[in-house]
């Protein structure tokens, strides 16, 4: 069931917390396949349990957030697999069941855990594409395309009890306003975290200042930021937003390791690796950038793409988490 805390109370007490980090990451590591379009929305229908050892492992480590394995969790992508819109739906609901589930099992054995929150995932279209293109933004909806596309996922996200929606990896302007708009119609409270160009603008071209406005005129966004983005983008961005805004900001980066289209692999970064020009230096790891982007602002840090409960651990301890 949904916590009788909300993340906007929270924030507004000046907490600052810890996000869970790489739901596919610890997912392959048990074995599992994730080279699927439906990524790791595929292990609910074949590991549903692994999901929840998964979300227990960063409750463990110190996450106050878990983010639901709902990101490519869509009726048009099990439509795919010969699903139809209840029993994908149900999949979607299962996410969240899962996370919660985790979530009472470790405030059990942890009493003095909580507050935990559950995060339902709202991948943008891109995800469902599963081409790429949540790092690109060329694709091309109408507003009412977009919210009849999340607005079943949403329903369900909320109806199974999720706290709050975590709108993540998004790379377009047009797709975050018609998610604030289905935020304000189930009067659910969420984040807007995006995906990056460079340390100035989305994916899509749109510089952050303009992004940001969407969090100074929708109070159903609680947080705005970054995911699923390279270590030394993180503080360009952060700084960007926080000048346009006074809405609490949030990061979960990416490990550091560089990925290969070409091989389909990760590499370590090396040391001169940068993506931001001169004297931007990546982090050497989500720790060492977490207390620099505390600074500028950030109430909610994680990790995405690769990082583990051991990162997570080392950013909870600069929280005060356990």
């Amino acid at each position: 069931m949904p916590s009788n805390t909300k993340l906007s109370r929270m924030l507004d007490a000046r907490a600052n917390m810890t996000v869970d980090g790489a739901l596919a990451t610890e997912l392959e590591a048990h074995g599992c396949d994730l080279d699927d379009p439906l990524w790791s929305a595929k292990v609910l229908l074949e590991q549903p349990q692994l999901v929840k050892r998964v979300h227990r492992d960063y409750f463990r480590a110190g996450a106050a957030v878990a983010i639901t394995a709902s990101y490519q969790a869509t009726p048009q992508g099990f439509a795919r697999r010969g699903f139809d819109e209840e029993e994908a739906l149900e999949l979607v609901a299962l996410s969240v069941r899962l996370a919660d589930e985790a979530r009472s099992e470790h405030l059990a054995e942890n009493p003095g855990a909580g507050p935990l929150l559950i995060a339902g995932s709202v991948g943008p279209y891109g995800a469902y594409l599963a081409d790429g293109s949540e790092y690109r933004g060329d694709y091309f909806l109408s507003r009412n395309e977009f919210m009849e596309f999340h607005r079943p996922r949403i329903a369900a996200l909320v109806d199974a009890g999720a706290d709050i929606l975590a709108c993540e990896t998004l790379p377009s302007l047009p797709e975050a306003e018609a998610l604030t708009a289905l935020m304000k119609e189930f009067d659910v409270e969420g984040w807007l975290s995006f995906t990056l160009r460079d340390g100035g603008h989305i994916s899509d071209g749109t510089p952050l200042a303009q992004v940001a406005k969407l969090a100074r005129t929708q109070s159903s966004v609680v947080a705005i930021g970054v995911n699923c983005v390279p270590l030394e983008l993180v503080s360009r961005a952060l700084g960007a937003l926080g000048k346009a805004t006074d809405t609490p900001l949030i990061a979960y980066p990416n490990s550091g390791e560089i990925y290969d289209a070409v091989t389909k692999k990760w590499r370590p970064a090396s040391s001169g690796d940068t993506s931001g020009g001169a004297g931007n230096k990546q982090p050497a790891s989500l720790a060492e950038g977490a207390a620099v982007w505390r600074e500028l602002g950030a109430r909610l840090l994680g990790g995405c793409c690769r990082t583990t409960p051991e990162d997570i651990a080392a950013v909870a301890r600069l929280t005060g988490n356990p």
